[in-house]
């Protein structure tokens, strides 16, 4: 069923995303001011130690290129996110958050493991797979426009490739396919016709006596609600060929 919290632009729609990258970039200009290096707060696998990164390591940065790359996707689908979920985006994001680096300090690497991109990964993941389950029609088109503009980036789940933590793409790709199935309240539902309903009743359908039992078109129905008045159904017989 749709709200009307449904799909309208509030200030929050656009002013969360900002916010998020307006403080990883913050923390990278901290580091490069002061000469600070946190990337002793990554998530370190099976470590106590490491588990401090299951909160920090988002937001932590190796360089300039590692902080731009994961910039706009993770602008355009944190924003993609709190239009068409409105009421789920906060839950989504914070169980996201927290899985993405559960899962990571479980599978990853014995190294250090860190930036935003297993949250971008859970983003897309949630994105694409909720919008397939709700079979809504906007909410697949927008799993469409993800897959069509960020597809490419399962190549990464895999180690394909030397100094990326596949470990965390991997885990915010299973986090994102997790709550897509888990998380239903409060999403909007496809529309169902009267027909689609589980205790749909035909003989009270109105649309459905306009037709005889042999699917037959009746072009008038008089009836009257007294008893003992005849019930007149005037038809066309389909052509025989």
């Amino acid at each position: 069923m749709k709200s009307n919290n449904d799909f309208s632009f509030t200030s929050g729609v656009i002013g969360y995303p900002i916010l998020f990258v307006l403080l990883i970039w913050i923390v990278f200009w901290v580091e490069s001011r002061f000469g600070f290096n946190f990337n002793y707060l990554g998530v370190y696998p099976r470590s106590l130690s490491g588990l401090q990164g299951i909160l920090f390591s988002p937001f932590i940065h190796s360089g300039l290129s590692h902080l731009w790359n994961n910039t706009l996707p993770l602008l355009i689908l944190s924003t993609a996110l709190f239009y068409f979920y409105p009421t789920r985006s906060w839950t989504v994001l914070g169980l996201g958050f927290i899985m993405t680096g559960i899962l990571t300090w479980i599978i990853g690497r014995s190294s250090l493991h860190i930036g935003a991109s297993g949250m971008i990964y859970m983003l897309f993941s949630f994105l694409f797979f909720k919008g397939i389950l709700t079979k809504y029609y906007r909410l697949i088109a927008l799993s469409f426009i993800v897959v069509f503009m960020y597809g490419s980036m399962l190549w990464y789940i895999f180690p394909i490739k030397d100094g990326i933590s596949w470990e965390g793409h991997l885990s915010g790709l299973v986090t994102g396919l997790l709550l897509a199935i888990f998380i239903k309240n409060g999403i909007v539902q496809k529309k169902l016709y009267p027909w689609e309903h589980p205790n749909y009743d035909p003989e009270e359908d109105d649309f459905m006596k306009h037709f005889d039992k042999n699917g037959n078109f009746i072009e008038r129905i008089e009836e009257e609600k007294e008893s003992g008045i005849e019930i007149i159904y005037e038809y066309k017989e389909q052509e025989k060929k």
